[in-house]
């Protein structure tokens, strides 16, 4: 019985060992998959949108150095969104934890992390008003940031970052609330050319963002299927606001017959589309489990 007993632990412990090692090399593998996501995201934003570099403007006697930074800028932005928005959609369609979903969601975490960061560090210093999208910006890199760290944490307990994660969403809560006010104030009813219910969007996301936020470090920890629907709408809604301000607000760059199409209206709406199926999905899987 003694011997049975230490050929059980044996075996236990060489299990525990083949776990250990499988968990280190698949942390092994997302971490190549990352550094390709943000390669592939750089090369990809040199070579997508040279055309759209004079769109940033510089002085015309400003220093060679300012031409190229702008127009590194803009490349950036244009080309990071451009692949991000393709690479998301790949990880939509993917099968949830397969290596395309994974090698897909690393692309799209590099390339959007360049777009979103370029937009918010850059467009409160444009000459034209950029309330709208400052927020933007900053909206969906903050949900970007906290969508991946969700799937890459296996169990969500209540830490300090939630407590940061908080304060942010509140913070663009209250400038979106602010803003929206202040523009309702103007003859136009927008505080910088943008309509109002650009506004309302990013006013419901820090909202259910803080909420859950909130929701984390009241309960502690959160469960399996919760930390999923964490990570799903985060990520969509992260897409949602790049696919929204490339085919809606960009329209002016596309052929004048896709102007107004429905089409881009169905693109647009489309993360969302899929966040909804997804969260149904989980929710329906999570009530055959429990009857």
């Amino acid at each position: 019985m003694k011997m049975s007993f230490r050929v059980m632990g044996m075996r236990a412990r060489a299990c525990d060992d083949r776990l250990m090692k499988k968990v280190v090399s698949h942390s092994a593998a997302s971490r190549r998959i990352f550094r390709v996501g943000a390669t592939a995201a750089l090369l990809g934003a040199v070579a997508a949108s040279p055309a759209f570099a004079t769109r940033l403007e510089v002085a015309a006697d400003a220093p060679a150095w300012a031409h190229g930074g702008a127009a590194a800028l803009l490349v950036g932005h244009i080309g990071g969104g451009a692949i991000g928005i393709l690479s998301g959609a790949v990880a939509l369609a993917a099968r949830k934890g397969a290596r395309v979903h994974r090698a897909a969601g690393a692309v799209f975490v590099a390339a959007m992390f360049v777009c979103y960061a370029i937009a918010t560090l850059v467009a409160p210093f444009l000459a034209e008003g950029q309330v709208t999208n400052t927020i933007a910006g900053a909206s969906a890199l903050y949900l970007l940031i906290s969508g991946v760290a969700t799937a890459r944490t296996r169990v969500i307990a209540a830490s300090r970052w939630h407590g940061a994660g908080f304060a942010l969403a509140l913070s663009i809560l209250a400038s979106s609330l602010w803003f929206n006010y202040r523009g309702s104030l103007t003859p136009e009813g927008s505080i910088d050319g943008s309509p109002p219910q650009a506004l309302a969007i990013f006013i419901f996301a820090a909202s259910v963002a803080a909420a859950g936020e909130l929701h984390v470090l009241l309960r502690g920890r959160l469960p399996e299927n919760a930390r999923i629907a964490r990570h799903l709408w985060r990520m969509c809604f992260s897409l949602f606001i790049a696919a929204g301000s490339f085919f809606l607000g960009q329209q002016k760059v596309m052929p004048e017959w896709m102007r107004g199409s429905p089409v881009l209206f169905i693109l647009a709406l489309a993360p969302l589309a899929a966040l909804l199926f997804f969260i149904i999905r989980i929710r329906i899987g999570r009530s055959f489990k429990e009857a």
